[in-house]
């Protein structure tokens, strides 16, 4: 497309331009920047000094500015949608639900006055606008938060703490996984589970039982002052599906109400009722989150880790925001793009500044808070996802490689256009071979670098978790996270209804086209391989462009088949074909660990306009 010509000929400018060049900044010294917390970087775009400003009242006279930033985005959204017809769409990818998205939200922190707090918390919390099959079983739980002795930053909070406060959640199980599990209890339960918990000589597995001993702590997004636990089931229940591991997703208090570090104080809490309160070994959890929840995730495994307390088996972090500084430059290169909106110093819903509020000069840069300034040594195996049109696109690339040089084992994965948090949009390409890759990391990478097999639940851990999971509060859940008027015993009826769940899963969620190429670094620099992802078990061949799960909005487009990809095996090497069509399958960058700073080099390197995969991805 001509916008896409004109985007490589200025990237090939600007990269080769003496001016382009005398711009960028030496690798070393940018990471550098982020070694001493208590000293914000120079590129930083908060003021230190800034408080949080009251919200102005709305005047009668005032409501002439909400039909004309209706009709403004009426206007633009036209434009947009006609531009995407005649010239392209804005980036190489996207199909016109993105370009629709895009739209709608570009520009919108401009208008941010035009909101109070409890709006946008309820606009985020809508339920999503895929219709899909119930796929999951969800049971909302809460528990008191007792004082558990914590050390550390944590420890007044946790004084405060007189076992009266409640915090909530969910599980979250997908409904095979929960069948599975049923079949199995069902099968091996000769008394009543209850009495396994008062029987101490017989915490032993039962023999013969299959058990899934993997379990997944959920720290939603939201800029820490909005969305929740309910509002992120797009990603919690094919999680669930994808890894078949049950997932708890916690509802941590949010800012302004509560600041930091109350929000780090409330996942501790959900990560120890686990652990302690439920017996889950910590080398079975892993913690996941997106946007500010995978802050919270890292912020989770530095407390963790500086306080001597067991630390999970490893963490997955979608688009996680790790600097509250905001000093990378994708926050100006990649705006156009990207679909969060990006606050002015004077706004009154500024996420960073209810986040910290007074305190935000001495909290700014405290690992805890912007975990880019802090030290990786010890953490578990991380899987880094993030897309190549978001705003925080730089910030995750320079945690990924100060954590892999730090010694940590890291899969930074980049998907080509994707923008923030792309997980949560069933309706792009990337988000089936995101949740498939999801499902590599726990079901087999993991085991690979702990070097042992997870521990089995024993009846006690089983038990307890069958008790907060498989009650009469469950509710059957759609895919898109809407609930049914089903409850779990209507589940139970179907699955004596239907067969025993098969050792296959079904891909019910995403497109089920074979995952498109992929460009794997290794850890050695001179040696590149361009490699074509197999068919997996959660990717099946698709025979028609109806099996593309899209968007509501997507009637605005004309229906056009998937892209279908033949494969050519080489001895040496492997490569894909492609039969284009609109949109073409986004392609992956993925980075594996590197163990010196000459290999983090020659594999990345930092500009206005870097991270460009259209230069890196062999085609």
């Amino acid at each position: 497309m001509l916008r896409d010509s004109l985007q490589l000929f200025y990237d090939g400018v600007l990269h080769t331009s003496p001016i382009g060049q005398s711009q960028r900044k030496s690798i070393t010294n940018l990471l550098c920047d982020f070694d001493s917390p208590g000293v914000s970087p120079p590129s930083a775009r908060i003021d230190p000094s800034l408080k949080l400003r009251q919200e102005d009242a709305l005047r009668l006279w005032d409501a002439w500015r909400y039909p004309i930033f209706a009709v403004n985005k009426a206007s633009s959204l036209a434009w947009d949608i006609l531009t995407h017809h005649i010239w392209g769409p804005r980036r190489r990818t996207w199909g016109i639900e993105m370009t629709v998205m895009n739209s709608v939200m570009r520009d919108v922190s401009r208008h941010s006055s035009l909101a109070d707090i409890a709006t946008v918390r309820m606009v985020m919390g809508l339920g999503g606008l895929v219709p899909l099959p119930a796929d999951a079983l969800v049971t909302p739980v809460t528990f008191y938060v007792r004082r558990r002795n914590l050390r550390g930053i944590l420890a007044d909070l946790d004084a405060k703490e007189t076992g009266a406060r409640e915090l909530s959640g969910e599980w979250v199980v997908g409904k095979k996984l929960w069948q599975s599990l049923q079949l199995d209890y069902r099968s091996h339960q000769s008394i009543h589970k209850r009495s396994v918990l008062e029987d101490s000589l017989n915490r032993s597995p039962s023999p013969g039982r299959k058990r899934h001993s993997r379990v997944i702590l959920y720290v939603h997004g939201g800029a820490y002052y909005t969305s929740s636990a309910t509002a992120q089931r797009m990603i919690t229940i094919p999680m669930s599906k994808y890894t078949e591991t049950r997932v708890f997703a916690i509802d941590y208090r949010l800012a302004p109400e509560t600041r930091f570090p109350g929000p780090l104080h409330d996942v501790v809490s959900a990560y120890l009722r686990l652990t302690e309160d439920l017996q889950v070994p910590p080398e079975n959890t892993v913690v996941a989150g997106d946007s500010a929840g995978g802050g919270l995730c890292l912020a989770l495994l530095f407390y963790l880790r500086d306080n001597d307390y067991p630390l999970p088996g490893g963490a997955i972090l979608f688009s996680p925001w790790v600097d509250l500084t905001l000093s990378c430059p994708s926050w100006d290169t990649n705006a156009a793009y990207d679909i969060v909106p990006i606050p002015g110093p004077t706004a009154h819903l500024h996420p960073v500044v209810m986040y910290l509020g007074d305190k935000l000069e001495e909290y700014l840069t405290h690992p805890y808070a912007s975990p880019l300034f802090g030290k990786f040594d010890g953490l578990p195996p991380l899987l880094i996802q993030c897309g190549e049109a978001e705003v925080l696109r730089d910030e995750i690339m320079l945690l990924s490689h100060k954590a892999s040089l730090a010694g940590v084992h890291v899969l930074h994965e980049m998907y080509e256009d994707a923008v923030h948090v792309f997980q949560a949009f069933p309706f792009l390409g990337s988000t089936n071979e995101a949740f498939v890759s999801c499902r590599e990391f726990v079901c087999h990478q993991l085991l690979e670098l702990q070097g042992f097999t997870p521990k089995i639940f024993d009846n006690v851990c089983e038990a307890r978790l069958d008790d907060d999971i498989d009650n009469d509060n469950a509710r059957v859940v759609r895919g898109d996270g809407v609930e049914t008027s089903s409850d779990r015993h209507a589940m139970e009826v179907q699955t004596k209804l239907d067969n025993p769940p098969s050792d296959q899963s079904l891909p019910s969620w995403g497109p089920t086209s074979v995952p498109s190429g992929v460009t794997s670094d290794t850890s050695d620099p001179d040696t590149e391989s361009t490699e074509v992802a197999s068919s997996v078990e959660m990717s099946m061949q698709s025979h028609s462009s109806v099996r593309r799960i899209k968007s509501a909005l997507s009637v605005l487009a004309v229906d056009t088949s998937l892209t279908k990809m033949s494969e050519s095996a080489c001895t040496n090497s492997a490569h894909s074909q492609f039969t284009t069509a609109r949109p073409s399958p986004p392609r992956i960058r993925k980075a594996n660990s590197h163990t010196s700073m000459s290999s983090f080099v020659e594999q990345w390197s930092l500009s206005s306009k870097s991270c460009n995969i259209k230069a890196q991805v062999a085609t």
